[in-house]
């Protein structure tokens, strides 16, 4: 498979979002999330992770986090 240089882009901002996601930098991996997507505004994952960088920026979690996402809505 042969990947091409747009979304070798993308999966760069997407990982370097989501060390940051782990490390609780929410507003930085928000923001490397939000690259990701001007290069390709149809990436699902860097959606859903905006949205949880969002909900863990107005109510941050627990200082025991394991990076585990509880769904507060079904």
């Amino acid at each position: 498979m042969i990947v091409s240089e747009k979304m070798k882009s993308v999966l760069v901002h997407y990982n370097q979002g989501l060390t940051l996601y782990k490390s609780r930098k929410f507003v930085e991996a928000k923001e490397e999330f939000k690259k990701a997507l001007a290069i390709h505004p149809e990436d699902g994952p860097c959606k859903l992770y905006i949205e949880r960088c969002d909900d863990y920026i107005a109510d941050p979690p627990p200082e025991d986090w394991d990076g585990v996402y509880n769904m507060k809505t079904k």
